[in-house]
């Protein structure tokens, strides 16, 4: 399965959640709402959940191998990079047109 396609939806600058991200398997197959969330150790993902009962929350969609996990997390942050890497170089152009 690869994976061939990602999208950061929202980046929120506010608060612990930082984007929501949709993300693409061999074009035939989608997960909406991964988040990046800012952590104690940094960033990572967390995979769309439902809230079950007492505030306990359960994953919808999960992978069921570690190396499956790392490759997902390594693509939704190289493309999460990127945007904000644009965003900076927008943001740059915006202000030296003040």
């Amino acid at each position: 399965m690869n994976i061939t396609d990602v999208r950061i939806r929202k980046v929120n600058n506010d608060g612990k959640m930082k984007a929501v991200v949709s993300i693409t398997f061999d074009d035939e197959f989608v997960v909406h709402d991964i988040k990046i969330i800012e952590g104690q150790n940094g960033l990572f993902i967390a995979m769309p959940s439902r809230k079950m009962g007492e505030g306990d929350f359960r994953d919808i969609a999960h992978p069921l191998v570690p190396e499956t996990r790392n490759k997902i997390r390594d693509a939704i942050f190289e493309e999460y990079d990127k945007v904000l890497a644009q965003k900076s170089v927008d943001e740059t152009e915006e202000a030296s047109e003040v």
